[in-house]
């Protein structure tokens, strides 16, 4: 047993490493579109950066899912990055878009999500969720002191009449 398991350790670590070795670097911003802000009302603006294009490049963007058509990204000063901006339409429908950037220099295309709602804030959801089943303590108390009465009188109810059917005294 012994002698099976190492070589089955030192495999197990060999496909380890490999995945990890060409397992993508999620988040780096080098390999997509950054968004700001990632949720805009119509008529809001927004600022797209990409660092895909290498420290001074350039690249061409293309909000036009959103219809806002294309844009121009340009190194900032003391950016190594690619940065534009662009104003959503008011006409704009609420939904999920894509903004693409095309480098210059080598034609590689990336892209990010655009976000459109129609609420300026992010709507965080509260409360219970009305479904008939859920916690006994709800958010009145004399509906739960009501509730647990009732269910302490059922408890004795039964109690009292399986007591007696076991003395025979009937129902």
């Amino acid at each position: 047993m012994r002698r099976t398991a190492r070589p089955l350790t030192g495999t197990a670590l060999a496909v380890a490493a490999v995945a990890l070795a060409v397992a993508p670097a999620y988040g780096a911003p080098a390999d997509d579109v950054e968004v700001y802000p990632s949720s805009v009302v119509p008529g809001g603006r927004v600022t797209v950066r990409t660092a895909a294009c290498g420290e001074g490049g350039t690249a061409t963007g293309d909000a036009g899912a959103v219809g806002a058509g294309s844009l121009s990204l340009a190194p900032g000063p003391d950016e190594k990055g690619a940065t534009g901006s662009f104003r959503v339409p008011p006409s704009a429908v609420p939904g999920t878009y894509e903004i693409a950037a095309t480098c210059t220099g080598s034609g590689r295309r990336v892209t990010g999500d655009l976000v459109v709602t129609l609420t300026s804030e992010r709507v965080h959801p509260r409360g219970s969720v009305k479904t008939g089943v859920g916690g006994a303590l709800g958010p009145d108390p004399v509906q739960t002191a009501a509730g647990v009465t009732a269910l302490a009188v059922a408890a004795a109810g039964g109690t009292w009449l399986l007591h007696r059917r076991a003395r025979g005294d009937g129902i």
